[in-house]
């Protein structure tokens, strides 16, 4: 690996002291890019005064990053397998430092769109490359284990963690120094990498084939966009086409893969039953929390009326079961079984949207904390079984392939727990009836968002204002009641789908040569 003193074990494996520190230098990685995925949300406010982008663009700022860090996941796992994963690592760390100045000095809507879209670029480098390199530097099974789970900790606790960061940065600074604060760490990575973290790669990684490439993103880039704007606007004929499109390119990329020598992804890991389960709680488990936070968030701040710092700090349970359960997974998998791990894992997640279907604008801080914190503990729990799944289910040489899998299930269940349940909440929300007098302006900016019905409410008479802002938090409140009740079902559904699908998988226990 590097100069360091290596021990050998009884087996013959090779395990070096440094790397622990190895991890570490990957988990900055990985916090950042979830940092990064959910800290915008709470500076929109003060983008959209500086830069005042239309609404369109402003959807844009917000998804663009998400939609292309999906889309190029597989194909820049499957690069890292053919250059190398630590060239890769270090080549998107830079190139994330740099773009995010873009994005910190962006001044306009059109620049900030195109400064996200590369950010999103450089993060795709990123994910995958971190866990196929925790693939390859830990040898141990128990140890790779522990390994993923503060991997996958801080993937979770990323997310939630995101809030709290951006409520202080812009109670103290202006919005750009939420992509600043991305420099520091890119440097402690990049040089602390160069040093500690090993190359590795597929000796016989074939040619990477672009047309794939293009598919791969064409197709889930399309999907995602269908769904998020099917939510946003319901059902259109361009949505349509978009969803066709990508269902199509979804399907060729599908069929290539099957006649290549050399697949950017091996589709025939899916016929394997261990991995496609595993695959598929690991996209509901995300789907169910990332709905959850995301809706969460903003009832505490337009319902409740809470700081988006207060807010965030609510929503810390999450991310303190997140990372409890990633530690301890590993070590509960292999004392019980892996089924029993992920349909437990999946099975809080749901409890904890069920206990949001009793949500009111009373509800306690303490309420809050606990339905979090069963959440968070479920979503690390099953996080991380499923990725040691995915990871174990495939020879070391296709490691980067494999984890760009778990990052794309993770990155689609984000995208699409937003968006599916998003649709539940915004049907439910725009049906509310505005109270008799209010000006159809008001009532319109009202009943396109709960922060329109906030903002609208301050330029009416005190008594109208209140009474509109009422009703539109009681339609809020009921369609997020609705959406975690539909998204509980789903997960309690799947809980009972992975203990079938996972019946007789296990995690290794034996040491593996490097």
């Amino acid at each position: 690996m590097t100069s360091t003193v290596r021990q050998t074990t009884q087996s013959g494996s090779v395990r070096s002291p440094g790397r622990w520190l190895a991890l570490a230098v990957l988990v900055l990685a990985v916090l950042l890019v979830a940092v990064d995925a959910t800290v915008l949300g709470l500076a929109t406010p003060f983008l959209s005064e500086d830069l005042q982008p239309t609404g369109t663009q402003l959807l844009w700022i917000g998804d663009v990053y998400s939609f292309i860090i999906a889309g190029l996941l597989v194909s820049m796992g499957s690069l890292g397998d053919r250059i190398g994963r630590k060239k890769l690592l270090l080549i998107g760390a830079v190139a994330f430092g740099a773009v995010s100045v873009l994005n910190a000095y962006a001044t306009s809507p059109e620049m900030m769109i195109l400064a996200r879209a590369l950010l999103g670029v450089a993060g795709a480098t990123l994910m995958p490359s971190t866990l196929a390199l925790i693939r390859n530097i830990f040898h141990d099974p128990k140890e790779r284990s522990l390994a993923v789970g503060i991997w996958g900790a801080a993937a979770s606790a990323g997310a939630a963690v995101g809030p709290v960061v951006g409520g202080f940065l812009l109670e103290n600074f202006w919005w750009g120094s939420v992509f600043l604060i991305n420099l520091p760490v890119m440097a402690v990575l990049v040089l602390v990498g160069i040093k500690l973290l090993p190359e590795s790669r597929d000796p016989n990684p074939g040619p990477w084939d672009l047309i794939s490439v293009g598919l791969s993103l064409i197709g889930i880039v399309s999907i995602v966009y269908a769904v998020k704007e099917t939510a946003v606007h319901g059902f259109r004929f361009d949505i349509a086409a978009a969803a066709v499109t990508g269902l199509a390119a979804l399907y060729w990329f599908a069929r290539r893969q099957l006649t290549l020598d050399s697949p950017l992804l091996d589709m025939r890991l899916f016929h394997h039953r261990g991995f496609s389960g595993a695959v598929l709680a690991d996209l509901l488990t995300i789907l169910g929390l990332s709905g959850l936070v995301f809706f969460l968030s903003q009832f505490l701040q337009l319902v409740q009326m809470r700081s988006p710092l207060e807010a965030g700090l609510i929503e810390l349970p999450a991310a303190i079961g997140a990372v409890g359960a990633g530690l301890l997974a590993g070590h509960l998998a292999r004392r019980a079984s892996v089924r029993s791990a992920v349909s437990s894992g999946l099975t809080a997640v749901g409890l904890a949207l069920a206990a949001c279907t009793a949500i009111t604008a009373s509800t306690g801080v303490v309420a809050l904390g606990i339905a979090l914190f069963i959440g968070g503990v479920g979503a690390g729990l099953a996080f991380t079984v499923t990725a040691d799944v995915i990871l174990s289910s495939v020879p070391k040489e296709q490691a980067g392939a494999a984890s760009a899998v778990s990052e794309t299930a993770y990155e689609l269940g984000a995208a699409l727990g937003i968006a599916l349940l998003g649709s539940i909440v915004t049907g439910i929300y725009r049906g509310f009836t505005a109270p008799p007098g209010i000006p159809a302006e008001a009532a319109a900016s009202a009943h396109d968002s709960l922060g329109g019905a906030v903002e609208s409410a301050k330029d009416l008479p005190q008594d109208q204002g209140a009474a509109m802002l009422s009703a539109a938090q009681d339609a809020f409140t009921d369609g997020f009641q609705t959406a975690a009740a539909i998204g509980a079902a789903v997960l309690f559904a799947t809980a009972v789908a992975a203990w079938f699908m996972l019946r007789g998988q296990k995690l290794e226990e034996g040491l593996e040569h490097p």
